[in-house]
């Protein structure tokens, strides 16, 4: 049992230390990343226009990583650190690519 906790730590411990350098919040799993001016769907621009002047990569359809259940935790999407996740997890905006 303690040989399995201190494997489980060993393969944790990197994802811990990528989380942690994520200063805005967690590490975001994205459906997509665009460009703000890519984006054609008229219901998300609306959204863009309301926040305000939004410039960089949008994250869409976002959910935060959670790095401690090893295997649930990885992103098999678009891993990214975003500045404003609180779109209601539809649009996360500022939005730098992560390497998991």
């Amino acid at each position: 049992m303690f040989s399995r906790l201190a494997i489980a730590t060993m393969l944790a411990a990197p994802l811990l230390a990528v989380a942690q350098s994520c200063s805005t919040g967690p590490i975001q799993c994205c459906n997509s990343v665009q460009s703000v001016d890519s984006i054609t769907d008229p219901i998300i621009v609306g959204i863009l226009d309301a926040v305000g002047d939004v410039t960089g990569l949008v994250g869409l359809g976002c959910s935060p990583i959670n790095v401690i259940g090893i295997g649930q935790g990885l992103c098999s999407a678009n891993a990214v650190c975003c500045q404003n996740n609180n779109v209601g997890g539809l649009i996360s905006i500022g939005c730098v690519p992560v390497v998991l």
